[in-house]
């Protein structure tokens, strides 16, 4: 099994966030999703300090489904330039990241 990573990318809406994560599970890309929010982000965009109220997607997938992830999040994503990271799970409880993996196959 390839690697269980965290993907998180921020969006403008719930709904969006939303639409997001529905169609990341639907697909079979993301075991589970969290959409957290409203955030009060501050940034650097294009010159200027911005501020925008956000909500985060944490996409619970593998990293071999990395590059299909990012392809449905840019595919739905309202933002030209969408924040999306992926991190890495170094450990966590036996029995959830079993589930985890047996999710994604």
């Amino acid at each position: 099994m390839s690697p269980l990573i965290l993907v998180l990318t921020n969006t403008s809406s719930e709904a969006e966030a939303q639409v997001i994560a529905r169609a990341a599970v639907e697909r079979g890309l993301a075991a589970a999703v969290q959409v957290l929010g409203p955030l009060q982000s501050s940034f650097a965009w294009q010159g200027e300090l911005r501020e925008a109220r956000e909500w985060i997607c944490l996409l619970k997938t593998s990293h071999a489904r990395y590059a299909e992830v990012e392809h449905l999040i840019r595919s739905l994503h309202s933002y030209e330039l969408p924040a999306i990271l992926a991190l890495p799970v170094v450990a966590g409880f036996a029995p959830y990241l079993a589930w985890y993996a047996a999710a994604l196959q």
